[in-house]
């Protein structure tokens, strides 16, 4: 189902959905009408190397190079974990590696991530785990136990499963719109429509399918640095617009306080290029534009926000989730999109997501300090739902 988008007057003619015969306007027309700088920002690379310069063609076909399929000992020892756990009487919030020991698996697990998805191409799908054969709780156990092993929980809004009002660990990426209709969703993660190319928040981004579509909802992966490389060599002044200060809405500021803060979406810190946004943060989405009250976008921003998604699109991978996969994706190096679905009686999409810190995680942009240590270092109690709750979220 399409998604309504209710538009702010004081924007640029941007929305949501990106209109490609608008983008290709915009852009003739600023390169038509602006004098637009061919020097890349202080700091920035002329073009990144090494293994996360990638395209789709790079991998499509080849997922012996991507997949990890797990063997049946390792899933006898994922199964004896559960068991062990739910047996001991503990919170979820316990799952920890100690009360979820994988003895084999897990440190494979943590090299495995740490030298393909953090210092490697950015992605790795784990392959194996029958859902069927676990309550909705017993897959939770499996998925927070198993991911436990590669890195921190963070909470997600709230939560760490999460999607409401709590502090919660992992959340329900469902299509709720049957149910509860289009007013309140602020996120295309609770609709069946597709979702733009755009990171979360957090080092790893991981999603464990408990259930997939009757047909369509396919994941789409890109290297935010194969992107990079084409903008800094045809349009730098691109790379500077993201490099800037941009106005996000801040739904939590205190009564006095203006409503937004700022920062970039981009960054090079110790060899390593970040990105960090969402595009329904300038755009606003589905019935809930963005404010009036704080600093539209300006055209060049807007040009960018489209920029980023069609390249992306250009060079992205289709990764077909079977059920009981699990995809683990490096937040700071790619971006993640989904083709619309549909679901029925029988087969419903229904991802559980982690957002995780290893170990050997990148260093951070001062700018983007204080929200990983909200999501991952602030004390707090766990919750983990075991449905859809609310419907906020990324």
């Amino acid at each position: 189902m399409p998604t309504i988008q209710i538009k702010n007057s004081s924007q640029p003619n941007i929305t949501y959905l990106p209109d490609r015969k608008n983008w290709k306007e915009r852009t003739e027309r600023r390169l038509a009408e602006e004098q637009l700088t061919r020097e890349l920002p202080e700091g920035f690379p002329e073009q990144l190397e090494g293994p996360k310069l990638w395209t789709g063609s790079d991998y499509e076909g080849k997922e012996e190079q991507w997949v990890y399929n797990l063997t049946e000992e390792e899933l006898l020892e994922i199964d004896n974990a559960v068991k062990d756990f739910e047996a001991t009487g503990k919170p979820l919030s316990a799952i920890q590696k100690d009360t979820f020991p994988l003895p084999n698996l897990g440190p494979k697990l943590k090299k495995l991530v740490e030298d393909e998805v953090v210092d490697g191409r950015g992605f790795l799908v784990v392959r194996g785990i029958n859902p069927d054969q676990y309550s909705r709780e017993q897959q939770v156990i499996a998925y927070a136990g198993t991911s436990a092993h590669i890195g921190k929980r963070g909470l997600q809004g709230r939560h760490v499963l999460g999607n409401g009002s709590h502090h919660v660990s992992a959340a329900h990426i469902k299509d709720l719109v049957p149910k509860k209709g289009l007013d309140d969703i602020i996120a295309p993660a609770y609709t069946n429509d597709h979702q733009v190319y755009h990171t979360d928040i957090g080092d790893i981004i991981s999603l464990f399918a408990v259930g997939v579509a009757a047909e369509g909802g396919k994941s789409r992966i890109a290297s935010s640095w194969t992107v990079y490389n084409e903008l800094a060599r045809e349009r730098p002044d691109l790379i500077e617009t993201l490099a800037s200060n941009w106005a996000f809405q801040d739904d939590f500021a205190k009564e006095g306080e203006p409503g937004y803060y700022q920062r970039p979406l981009l960054y090079y810190v110790e060899n390593n290029l970040i990105i960090q946004y969402a595009r329904r943060s300038f755009t606003g989405f589905g019935k809930n534009p963005r404010r009036d009250d704080i600093p539209p976008i300006t055209e060049a921003q807007a040009e960018a926000l489209d920029a980023l998604h069609y390249i992306a699109e250009k060079y992205n991978l289709g990764v077909d989730f079977q059920k009981g996969d699990i995809q683990y994706i490096n937040n700071l190096s790619i971006f993640h999109a989904r083709d619309g679905f549909t679901d029925s009686e029988e087969k419903q999409r229904h991802l559980l997501r982690l957002w995780l810190h290893p170990e050997n995680a990148w260093k951070l942009p001062k700018q983007l300090e204080p929200v990983w240590n909200k999501i991952y270092h602030k004390e707090r109690d766990e919750v983990f739902p075991l449905e859809p709750t609310t419907l906020s979220g990324l």
